[in-house]
């Protein structure tokens, strides 16, 4: 038997900020999934499960809060499942919410992520030993810049690299009304005069920390028939992981993340992505994993992703427009950042990103990963559905 179409009807996002004061995270995560029930125009009573998804729970120190989410989600009753896959684990709760559709064990599927990163302090939560080595780095940053410098050194690149994703991003963001920071004065010299945190790493050029949720609902194709606005088609899905350390390990571009994007191109039939894919949402929390991840993914070749970037081509208006909505560098409620870039990608096929709308985009990719750079999930969704 063949699996059932999987549509995305309903996104919703918080307005992200670095402190949600107002609400707890029950309201947080009420409010996101309210948004997509809106948008889908359903009510908690049209969903058949939820499907749950945050980065560790010693962030804000609350362990299993799925099981207390429950009645702020309209769970009470139905099936719950949390998923955790580190800082991939927006983009893996929405495939694991997206398999239990194409598998007809429900119909349709609330998938929902967050993070209140202002009840925590994830830096120092990151800052983790690692084994036979001595204790210098801090926060998640020192942990990956050796590894661009490393692509740097590797690749050739100019130093100024960075500054250009960076840049990029944050203008971006300015057409993003849910983006965390709106930066009107940023200038391409003021991210480039921006304090070294973890040499090549500027400041201007790290995520923020975010509280925020963002929420889908995802259907089949009936739901997809009486979905109000054009639905997203999941045309290809897929996760791998690979250890943190192991022997021949390549952090610069790990094979967990080359077979997790082949994996989804040939469900969807992608051939050349950068000929075939109109654009992506991809998972970039310091600026240069941006050409890093674009040879990762195949958009380019080894020691090439840079060129794309420093050519404009990722440019919001350029030939593959990368993080139009600012990306992971201008929101990041951990938790949520990597459905933000799935729902991202969802928006822009339905034609429903705003400002920030690429034309004519018919297949875009959502991209996330966390860890050690271990794991990975992404999805590509497409206007049409799969059997179109």
């Amino acid at each position: 038997m063949s699996k059932e179409p999987v549509a995305v009807v309903g996104v919703g996002q918080t307005k992200h900020v670095a402190a949600r004061r107002d609400v707890s995270i029950a309201g947080l995560v009420r409010e996101a999934a309210r948004s997509a029930l809106d948008d889908a125009e359903l009510t908690w009573a049209d969903i058949d499960a939820v499907v749950i998804g945050k980065a560790p729970d010693f962030f804000e120190g609350v362990m299993m809060p799925e099981l207390y989410l429950a009645d702020a989600l309209g769970a009470v009753g139905k099936p719950m499942l949390r998923v955790h896959t580190a800082g991939s684990v927006g983009g893996s709760t929405a495939l694991v919410a997206a398999q239990l559709v194409a598998a007809r064990v429900h119909a349709t599927v609330l998938t929902l992520a967050f993070e209140k990163q202002s009840e925590s302090n994830a830096m120092w939560g990151l800052s983790l030993p690692i084994p036979f080595q001595q204790p210098l780095l801090a926060g998640a940053g020192g942990f990956f810049a050796p590894h661009v410098r490393a692509y740097m050194r590797r690749s050739g690149a100019p130093d100024t690299i960075g500054s250009l994703v960076a840049y990029k991003d944050r203008r971006n963001a300015l057409k993003n009304p849910y983006a965390h920071l709106h930066e009107h004065d940023i200038t391409l010299e003021k991210v480039q005069a921006s304090p070294m945190l973890w040499d090549p790493i500027r400041y201007s050029e790290t995520c923020p920390s975010s509280d925020g949720a963002c929420a889908m609902v995802l259907t089949d194709r009936a739901g997809a028939a009486r979905a109000p606005r054009p639905p997203a088609w999941m045309l290809g899905g897929a996760m791998r992981s690979e250890p943190t350390l192991f022997a021949g390990k390549d952090f610069v571009s790990p094979r967990a993340g080359q077979d997790c994007a082949a994996d989804v191109y040939r469900q969807a039939g992608i051939a050349d992505p950068r000929r075939d894919i109109d654009a992506a949402e991809i998972y970039v929390p310091f600026s240069w994993y941006e050409p890093m991840w674009l040879e990762n993914l195949g958009f380019a070749a080894e020691g090439e992703g840079w060129k794309l970037t420093e050519s404009g081509v990722t440019e919001l208006d350029g030939d593959l427009p990368v993080n139009m909505s600012g990306g992971v560098l201008s929101t990041n409620p951990i938790g949520a950042s990597g459905m933000i870039r799935f729902a991202e990608a969802a928006l822009q096929v339905r034609g429903l990103a705003g400002e920030h709308q690429v034309d004519g985009a018919r297949k875009v990719l959502g991209h996330a990963y966390g860890g050690g750079s271990q794991f990975f999930s992404m999805w590509l969704v497409g206007a049409q559905p799969p059997d179109a």
